[in-house]
């Protein structure tokens, strides 16, 4: 059997533009997260439990830079601010969920990568404990 040509990721490649998105721990569930519709800063940080506020931060900058999600500043007191999805963000969410979607379906494959890296699988644990923040909600 031939094995085929080893593929070159050139640094203006697709799949190298794509990976660099999603290379940031939080991006993927900062999108998801959003999906739902407007939400504040505080809701955001309650959904995505572990995430420092400094990380949510800068997770929020670098997505509004990129222009996948939109920003809305209110002149109130105390001040209020808003994210939500820009079309271009929302266009990014397919991928996002079949990614969590193949992780639902295949959680014990993940949750032996965990064990073998030496960490206890937190789905396991979750799912004996009936947590379903353990998987995900994926719309079909």
């Amino acid at each position: 059997m031939n094995k085929p040509e080893p593929f070159v990721f050139e640094e203006t490649c697709v799949p190298r533009r794509v990976l660099e998105l999603f290379s940031v721990k939080w991006t993927s569930m900062v999108l998801y997260a959003l999906q739902c519709g407007t939400t504040r800063t505080g809701e955001l940080q309650r959904r995505l439990p572990g995430i420092s506020k400094k990380m949510l931060t800068q997770t929020l900058r670098e997505l509004e830079r990129d222009g996948l999600i939109h920003r809305e500043v209110y002149a109130v007191v105390p001040p209020k601010v808003e994210y939500s999805l820009t079309p271009l963000g929302e266009l990014f969410i397919e991928p996002i969920e079949m990614l969590y979607r193949w992780g639902n379906k295949h959680a014990d494959v993940l949750a032996q990568l965990s064990l073998r890296r030496g960490k206890p699988s937190q789905t396991a644990d979750q799912e004996n404990r009936g947590d379903r923040s353990a998987r995900l909600p994926i719309s079909s």
